[in-house]
């Protein structure tokens, strides 16, 4: 019903398709060449995957190749890797109809799925439109009829969502440590130029951002002890809701740093 999504315990969810949908867009803004663009806003004149695909001649040609080989396919991925920074980063699935080949890029960037410290509450409100789509061709000077809708918001939550960058898929992509510092920016800007309807500007922000950079491609702490060390914890209560009433905190992990940001 185009609600925000909920789990079973009534807390908030954005999915990771989401969240790499914003990722994208502001790497977009940025002047990143992305495979994976909206219609709306998109910087090209493609209007499919398949159409800017198909643009690389030479990776449209071992698409499309009746006998591939595996080094084929290994060059076929360099050169998606190396033209678009979301396939270097989260990966992709090349399968097109007619296609000869196909592809699975695995990208080294993963994203959890953003879940809200507490339950939300949706606000819903029912609207109406009074105007007319189309004029009635037999009496133009009549009016149709009002179309009732529904809209749906979620009045306050705090969302944490976490991700990690693995060095060794990252070598295969070729996804190098520029790009993860430009990730990074990203994250910080997450919803910057993304308002709707749904979430005007300034009702979403990017509250903290932390980031931790280990000195082993293994890792010093396994990505699931890093980001138990994040604590988010309500220390008051009081309307209107605020992230004042929150406290955020990080323990310290022996021989690992944690840089702290403040979102835009």
């Amino acid at each position: 019903g185009n609600r925000p999504r909920q789990d079973f315990y009534g807390h908030g969810e954005v999915s990771d398709v989401a969240i790499k949908r914003k990722l994208r867009n502001r790497l977009q803004d940025e002047g990143e060449s992305i495979l994976v663009q909206s219609d709306e806003r998109r910087s090209d004149s493609y209007r499919s995957i398949k159409d800017r695909v198909d643009s690389v001649e030479e990776l449209k040609k071992l698409l499309t190749k009746s006998k591939a080989t595996g080094t084929d396919e290994q060059t076929a991925e360099v050169i998606a890797s190396q033209t678009w920074y979301d396939v270097r980063a989260f990966g992709q699935v090349f399968a097109f109809k007619g296609a000869k080949m196909s592809i699975g890029i695995r990208g080294p960037v993963s994203i959890h799925t953003a879940t809200s410290i507490e339950p939300v509450d949706v606000t819903s409100m029912q609207i109406t439109k009074s105007v007319n789509s189309t004029t009635n061709e037999k009496d133009p000077s009549q009016k149709t009829a009002d179309t009732m809708g529904m809209k749906h918001r979620v009045d306050f939550g705090v969302y944490v969502f976490c991700g990690s960058i693995n060095p060794q898929l990252a070598e295969r992509t070729g996804f190098t440590y520029e790009d993860a510092e430009k990730l990074k920016e990203a994250l910080k800007t997450l919803f910057a130029n993304d308002a709707s309807s749904a979430r005007p500007d300034g009702s979403m922000e990017v509250n903290k951002l932390f980031w931790w950079e280990h000195n082993s491609k293994l890792g010093q702490y396994s990505s699931a002890a890093v980001h138990r060390s994040m604590k988010v914890e309500k220390v008051k209560d009081s309307w209107p809701s605020s992230i004042e009433n929150y406290k955020i905190t990080v323990e310290p992990l022996e021989g690992l740093s944690v840089e702290e940001y403040d979102g835009l």
